[in-house]
């Protein structure tokens, strides 16, 4: 599964990469239905094909949203992209589902918000759903190329009813009035299929450069979080699965990952990612965290021009600082509020700020948490793919409601690699537990917990696949900075054990109020 040699010609690609179908060839599509029951079966998509294509996908997006070493003219330049540039290919299928978010969002006024009292989302959510889960075939036949949406056995299943599958369950939960990290993976699982379909490579060759997975970024997958961060306001929809203040974002997750991409050191096509360091000119972490546009700019460590670290708890900061690059400007305001407009971290911050009041380190301890790293945007990237995987795809509360077909498999992955149980995966929540999201699970079943997992899709042979930019084995996740006796964070009700920041510890930004320690990102401490 490393790499890809689809049917639009061999690629020049040294990284992983999704493997592109030949649609000339038979293949059996398979109705995606729930396979995640108990928290048991955790350890066993942790082993799945499904697991490890997830994982290379994610690592060519990430890869693809970092800075780039170009030659010009003699000269090493860095070539960075930004939200709103317009230096990203916009045409063919992307083009396509950029229309087709905008008639998704459409819905929203055939079904507004009701004005009754309530107490948990708003009902007419229900509505909307109802009324894209009635038109979503039309609207993948209106947007994409039929030859994508009938490969399979005519009367049978065929590559549309996968993809429908996944697109619904990209836009949060209509009986729970929510939306989360599992939703967002399932939207993710949508353009993953449209990608192995060959839908975003017809007639483009894959290469290094990162163009392709680019303009998925840019041009579909932020445009998509626009259009959920306006259901989220419209319906008040709670977040999915969460772990509350002790999460690092009530509703999303990837586009903290993809924007501290943006702010990374550059790299040369086909080269791994950096795993510290920063980009020149990019705001620092710490600027999320600081509220007042009027507090008074570190004089050390930066350079006259720069943002300070502490910037993310300034707002304005913050929005500006979003679409830069620096891990504290998150906490203040005033750069959170320009770089909003350029850095999908900063663009994710400054939606907290939209909808949280109150100190940053209080509402959003984790953040605050990273935002004190020191040694850069490219250590922030590496750890949040580390807490991806322990937080999102090995909790049961998230992925249990993923479904799974052909497109993205539940069989074992022939790949995967001998890893040890962990308190991770032996305290998942049984059959009778009630998760986070208020759902029982489904009926028990007699599934043992295997003792291998997937070797990371990233830790192939491939050249630029290292280890130094992979999220643990599975199962293997970074402490609960509660499970010390000084620790006050609450006890998780669905038996998991919710990952701190440790990379985050070393030099993070220091909280007001003895008492009221923020949650330590673990990946953060010391040099990864």
């Amino acid at each position: 599964m490393a790499g890809s040699s689809g049917a639009h010609g061999a690629t020049q690609s040294k990284l992983p990469r999704l493997t592109v179908m030949d649609l000339s060839k038979p293949h059996t599509f398979i109705k995606p239905v729930k396979r995640i029951n108990e928290g048991h079966d955790v350890p066993h998509f942790l082993t799945s094909r499904a697991y490890s294509d997830i994982g290379i996908f994610v690592m060519q997006l990430d890869t693809a949203m970092c800075p780039r070493k170009v030659e010009v003219d003699g000269k090493t330049q860095v070539k960075t992209w930004e939200l709103g540039s317009s230096d990203f290919t916009v045409s063919g299928l992307v083009e396509q589902i950029q229309q087709m978010l905008k008639t998704i969002e459409a819905i929203i006024d055939e079904a507004p918000p009701d004005t009754g009292p309530r107490r948990f989302g708003n009902i007419s959510f229900r509505r909307w759903h109802e009324i894209l889960a009635s038109r979503v075939s039309s609207i993948l036949r209106q947007h994409v190329p039929a030859e994508i949406l009938d490969a399979g056995s005519p009367g049978e299943v065929t590559a549309e009813d996968e993809l429908a599958s996944y697109l619904l369950g990209g836009f949060g939960s209509s009986q729970r009035l929510d939306f989360g990290t599992g939703h967002e993976l399932s939207f993710l699982a949508f353009l993953g299929g449209l990608w192995k379909l060959g839908g975003f490579t017809a007639g483009d060759e894959i290469s290094d450069d990162g163009r392709l997975e680019r303009s998925i970024v840019l041009g579909v997958f932020e445009p998509y979080l626009n259009v959920i961060r306006r259901l989220v306001l419209t319906y008040s929809l709670e977040p999915a699965g969460s772990h509350g203040v002790w999460g690092l974002d009530d509703h999303f997750f990837l586009p903290y990952i993809f924007g501290s991409a943006q702010y990374s050191p550059a790299i040369k096509d086909g080269e791994p990612m950096p795993v510290e360091g920063s980009r020149p000119d990019a705001p620092s972490p710490d600027s999320v965290t600081k509220k007042n546009v009027g507090e008074p700019m570190p004089i050390e460590g930066s350079r006259p021009d720069a943002p300070s670290p502490d910037s993310v708890t300034k707002k304005n900061v913050v929005d500006r600082e979003r679409k830069k690059n620096i891990p504290d400007s998150v906490t203040k305001k005033n750069v959170v509020d320009r770089e909003r407009k350029k850095n999908m971290y900063f663009a994710a911050i400054g939606f907290i700020y939209d909808v949280k009041t109150g100190p940053f380190w209080e509402h959003s301890p984790i953040l605050f948490d990273i935002s004190g790293i020191r040694t850069g945007w490219g250590k922030v990237n590496k750890g949040m793919i580390k807490m991806y995987n322990a937080e999102v795809l090995s909790k049961f509360p998230v992925v249990q409601h993923f479904n799974f077909g052909s497109l993205f498999s539940f069989e074992r992955d022939p790949n995967a690699a001998a890893a040890a149980a962990t308190v991770h995966t032996s305290n998942q929540p049984s059959s009778h537990t009630i998760s986070v999201s208020g759902n029982t699970t489904g009926a028990p079943t007699s599934r043992q917990v295997p003792q291998e997992a997937t070797r990371a899709p990233w830790a192939t042979n491939a050249p630029a696949a290292t280890m130094a930019n992979a999220p643990p084995q599975a199962g293997v996740a970074t402490s609960a900075p509660w499970a010390k006796p000084t620790s006050a964070a609450p006890p998780q009700t669905d038996g998991s054990v919710p990952t701190r920041a440790p990379w985050a510890t070393s030099g993070s930004s220091s909280a007001p109020a003895p008492g009221n320690a923020p949650t330590r990102a673990p990946w953060a401490t010391g040099p990864r």
